[in-house]
């Protein structure tokens, strides 16, 4: 009897206090919102080609802004096109014009987690301006940019150039040394500038090749076009860096209206008193168990003295 009745109340607490913890449970869990960044804040950007040119006319009255690109992308994108047409009022009627044709024209952007990365890939090339449909302003062989932002590291970009390209019908040695300047008499001149890269401790970026173009071609009533073309361009900015799962600290229980309690909460709050009972070794019986032994110890008590006067007499 008495080794139930001591654990019988440490037995009622384990499990109160299991339901306890398992009561608990939803509110920590409620209480834990997520712990991975999301990297939203990062960036990637690519282009094939981009310009910026202004288009005169022989009368030297109207100026026509050509700004197109080819293949620009934000990420998550890629685009493929090889070949790039435009059209301005006044030139050669209105008819389109070829500015760019490829057999390769490649752009990718992607942000995945922690890292962001943007690629550009130019091969087999010919660039036009308006008023030189027959005279490329440069042809190459093959260009590519690479720009890779990654949480934890830092940013990198790089381009990729042959060994010489063709500029207004010239063949010109790429020198990394600084700008490549090439003049034609009659038609103007082009300087290059060649693998342009950067980083911060954020960002990257790469372009390929730069063209600065001063032409004059007199031709599809074209009087000057100046101006910059861009080729192979990637840029990217590196996202948030995912943060490892983290606990968080339970939500306090809410107070329980008067007068409704749920079961567990009762078992709850009666566990201390009985397991204070169990620690000392008694419960709600353990009075009369006492009561008992007192009246066995008085009993014996008279019993002795009724037989000390029986032995007396």
């Amino acid at each position: 009897m008495y080794t139930i009745n001591v654990i019988t109340p440490a037995r009622r607490w384990a499990v109160v206090a299991a339901a306890a913890a398992l009561t608990a449970g939803p509110a920590a869990l409620a209480g834990a919102g997520p712990a991975h960044a999301t990297g939203e804040s990062g960036s990637a950007s690519a282009a094939v080609l981009r310009t910026g040119l202004d288009v005169a006319l022989l009368d030297r009255t109207v100026h026509a802004p050509l700004t197109v690109s080819l293949n620009e992308v934000r990420a998550p994108e890629s685009a493929r096109r090889t070949a790039l047409t435009a059209t301005l009022d006044g030139v050669d009627g209105g008819k389109p014009f070829s500015v760019l044709r490829a057999e390769v024209a490649d752009a990718k952007a992607t942000v995945n987690g922690g890292r962001a990365e943007a690629s550009t890939t130019l091969a087999k090339a010919r660039l036009h301006v308006p008023g030189l449909p027959l005279l490329s302003v440069v042809e190459l062989e093959a260009v590519s940019s690479k720009a890779v932002c990654e949480a934890g590291r830092s940013p990198h970009a790089s381009a990729t150039l042959p060994a010489s390209v063709t500029v207004l019908g010239k063949r010109v040695a790429l020198s990394a040394g600084g700008p490549t300047h090439v003049e034609v008499p009659g038609v103007g001149e082009v300087r290059l500038d060649l693998s342009k890269t950067g980083t911060t401790s954020t960002t990257a970026a790469a372009t390929a090749l730069r063209l600065e173009v001063s032409l004059n071609p007199l031709e599809l009533n074209v009087a000057e076009v100046e101006g910059t073309l861009t080729l192979a361009e990637a840029r990217c900015e590196t996202p948030a860096a995912p943060a490892a799962d983290a606990p968080a600290a339970a939500s306090p229980a809410a107070p329980e209206a008067d007068g409704v309690q749920p079961q567990g909460a009762r078992e709850e709050r009666a566990a201390p008193a009985e397991a204070n009972l169990a620690e000392t070794g008694g419960d709600s019986v353990t009075p009369y168990v006492a009561g008992g032994a007192v009246a066995l110890l008085a009993a014996g008590g008279t019993a002795v003295a009724v037989s000390r006067r029986g032995r007396g007499n």
